[in-house]
């Protein structure tokens, strides 16, 4: 028993994955391709334990609408896909044509293409656009890991779009250590850091912040 959270040493950390893991093949081709590729930002892709927890989360929520904001090369967007039923739908939000083109590579081998919606705009011009559509409250499932300066308006868009019940699940909200240095001071420390502080007093939803990855803040809408 510990009334605090375990530090994982790297031997830990191994078991850990060696022992818990179950990451689909094509969600280890990605992630292997993503860092040949691209791994001058591969800190940008979630880590393959917060992958399997995000697919736990979509079948413990029965989603079948969500959100990817921010998809990167479409680790998170594959994850939740192979989760979904036949009929879900994700709405995959990025500005990268490169990185996409890997994502969709990889979504078309799983065979989950027709479930992603690869919408290739600023975020918050396909939020407003569904929210214009009439299409708040219908979704289950939102997950923000996009840049971070709008963090806050990707919190607020989701909300309004998302059902009575449903998740927001936000990463980097440790984001390395930073948030609790208040000596940091740049743009993106800044903004996760006000996040963090609004969602800890925000009523409208019930909220946990889990240490894995680099911090994973799940919001449920009240």
């Amino acid at each position: 028993m510990s009334d605090t959270t375990l530090n994982l040493t790297p031997a830990l950390y191994a078991w850990l994955k060696e022992n818990s893991l179950r990451e689909p093949e094509t969600l280890r081709q990605l992630r292997t391709e993503t860092g040949k590729r691209f791994s001058d930002v591969m800190q940008m892709q979630i880590s393959p334990e917060q992958g399997q927890f995000m697919r736990l989360l979509i079948e413990v929520l029965g989603a079948r609408k969500t959100l990817d904001i921010g998809t990167f090369t479409g680790y998170s967007a594959l994850s939740v896909a192979l989760s979904l039923p036949d009929d879900g739908r994700i709405i995959a939000c990025d500005v990268s044509t490169e990185w996409t083109d890997l994502a969709m590579t990889f979504w078309k081998k799983a065979g989950v293409a027709d479930k992603i919606d690869l919408r290739l705009a600023p975020a918050m011009e396909t939020l407003d656009g569904l929210i214009k559509a009439n299409e708040e409250n219908t979704f289950d499932f939102s997950f923000i890991d996009a840049d971070k300066e709008n963090y806050s308006e990707y919190y607020e868009k989701s909300l309004a779009l998302l059902r009575k019940g449903g998740l927001i699940a936000i990463d980097n909200v440790l984001w390395g250590g930073k948030v609790a240095n208040l000596g940091v001071r740049d743009s993106d420390t800044v903004a996760i850091r006000e996040l963090d502080l609004k969602i800890h007093h925000d009523e409208r939803v019930t909220i946990s912040m889990l240490p894995i990855g680099d911090g994973l803040t799940l919001a449920r809408k009240r």
